[in-house]
């Protein structure tokens, strides 16, 4: 018995050795997040109630209609991308991201035409980096909605609710 908490302590500890920041976890995979800028409207880019981290609509600079102008992969992309603003953005509101416990709620927005179908593999771009940053803590409950615009035209717009750390 002595033994196997002896052996499961170690596993623990060996785990939490090895185990890679959010941070990091960027660094290893070449990604800088941008600098974050004033909201160009009336409006802030996060407010934290409680525990919670509420982020407004943080959207691609690629720009197009999903069936029409893009592919299911370019809008892959334009989500992956948002996933790195929004990345930017949590930073800025709580200076670590290893104050993320973990993403509660994801909701993407995909402008896109009447018969197109695929917003939830366009957002994917943006929920598979989130795992690939956080492992189990970016996994998220997610819609993915399809509009017939978006502001200025944008591809993808996400918005973003986490829990931190108290």
């Amino acid at each position: 018995m002595k033994n196997l908490i002896i052996s499961s302590l170690l596993l623990l500890f060996s785990l939490s050795v090895t185990a890679q920041t959010p941070e990091q976890k960027l660094q290893e995979l070449n990604i800088d997040l941008p600098e974050i800028t004033e909201p160009a409207a009336n409006f802030v880019k996060w407010r934290k109630v409680g525990n919670l981290l509420f982020l407004a609509g943080d959207g691609s600079e690629m720009k197009g209609k999903l069936g029409k102008d893009l592919t299911v992969e370019e809008g892959y992309q334009a989500a992956r991308q948002s996933g790195i603003d929004i990345l930017g953005t949590l930073k800025a509101a709580c200076g670590d991201l290893s104050k993320i416990k973990q993403f509660v709620k994801v909701r993407g927005m995909v402008n896109s035409t009447p018969d197109f179908y695929d917003q939830p593999k366009v957002i994917n771009g943006f929920s598979d980096l989130m795992v690939e940053v956080f492992g189990e803590k970016g996994k998220h409950a997610r819609a993915a909605f399809g509009h017939c615009s978006l502001p200025s035209n944008i591809a993808v717009e996400i918005e973003v609710v986490v829990e931190l750390v108290e």
